[in-house]
This record gives C-alpha cells, structure tokens and sequence, in this order.
C-alpha cells in the first residue's frame, strides 16, 4: 500500500510523462487527494497495464481533492532542455489546481521551487506516495491520448503503439520518412547506425 501523505492533508503529488520520447510533449499531473481517498491499485503507471490506467484515471479524476495537467510542447523542449521542460510541465500543472497546495511531493531528484509552496523530491517516489502514482497515472494517460491523436496525422511513425518513445519500430519510420513536426529537434532521432533520408 502506498502511502498517503508525507506532511499535510493538502500535499500535491506531481509527477512527468514523456521526458524520454523523440516526438511529442512532456506532460505533467498534479494531484491533490482527498483526506478519505484509498484505493489498493493505484501504483506508479509504469507497473500498469494500459486498461489498468484508464480505470484508474477516471477514479483519481472523480475523487481527487483537485488535479491538473500540464504540457510542454515539443518546440518548447528544443528551446529549454527536457529537464527544465519537465520542470515547466509540473509548474503549469500546479497552477492549473482549482485547490491550492501547501506542500508538493516532486518525483525524480531535480526541481524548481514553486511560488512559495514547499517541496521535497523522492526518486521513485511513484512507487511509495499515493498523490504521486495517481499524478504518474493523469500525466501517461493524457500523453497517451494526445500521442494518439498525433498518430492519426502521422501513422507512419507507430505513435499508437510507441507513444513516441525511441523504438526500433519508431527510429526505423524516422530513417525512411524523415522526421515530422513534432519531433524534438534536439534529441538524437536515430541510431548511429541509421542515416536520415
């Protein structure tokens, strides 16, 4: 059972998706849940399946305190780093909540204060604090709809089934097709061993 908070009732669990793709944004979840929130599966989203997730989402988007998402588009990653990109992500997703935080609980190690609220930062922390598996869970599931939508346009890169994550599959479309729009041009889009058509 994860746990349910660190030091207050109105902590926000923040979590990122999408910090290693090739193409598409990074997105961020901010949750704050409710005092009586308890529900045995929630667990960091990358223990999930994908249906698991979809269940789950609609749980944490129903019951929650408040939570928010945040995006940082794929041009907007060139310009800052993914690092101050994820950073950024968190900070638009925490501006969003309708309730206001006192407290964030960050995952991974490297964080931006926020405003004046205090913060802390666990690695792996989707894997032992509640708010932030349920921020992990809104930040995949939102990505993975918007990576959806985006395959439409462009299909012949697999976003559908790589979410734009640096496959074989996706890395093989870039070398036969180029790279599309939403690629991020600061990244390594191919393997040494590939050439860019």
């Amino acid at each position: 059972m994860l746990q349910r908070s660190y030091k207050s009732d109105l902590e926000a669990g923040c979590d990122e998706a999408g910090r290693g793709c090739l193409a598409g944004p990074v997105v961020a979840g901010a949750v704050i849940l409710g005092k009586d929130f308890s529900h045995d599966g929630l667990n960091d989203s990358k223990q999930l399946s994908e249906k698991r997730r979809k269940e789950l989402r609609k749980v944490i988007e129903e019951s929650s305190l408040a939570w928010a998402i945040g995006i940082v588009n794929h041009e907007e990653i060139d310009e800052m780093n993914i690092l101050n990109a994820s950073i950024e992500a968190m900070h638009r997703a925490i501006s969003k909540l309708q309730t206001k935080a006192d407290f964030l609980l960050i995952d991974g190690n490297r964080f931006k204060p926020y405003a004046s609220i205090e913060h802390k930062c666990f690695v792996g922390g989707d894997g032992r604090y509640a708010s932030i598996a349920a921020a992990s869970i809104l930040a995949k599931t939102h990505r993975d709809d918007l990576m959806a939508s985006l395959h439409t346009e462009f299909p012949q890169y697999g976003w559908d089934r790589n979410k734009g994550y640096p496959t074989k599959e996706h890395r093989l479309a870039i070398s036969r097709h180029g790279s599309s729009p939403f690629h991020r041009q600061s990244f390594k889009l191919l393997d040494s061993q590939m050439k860019l058509f």
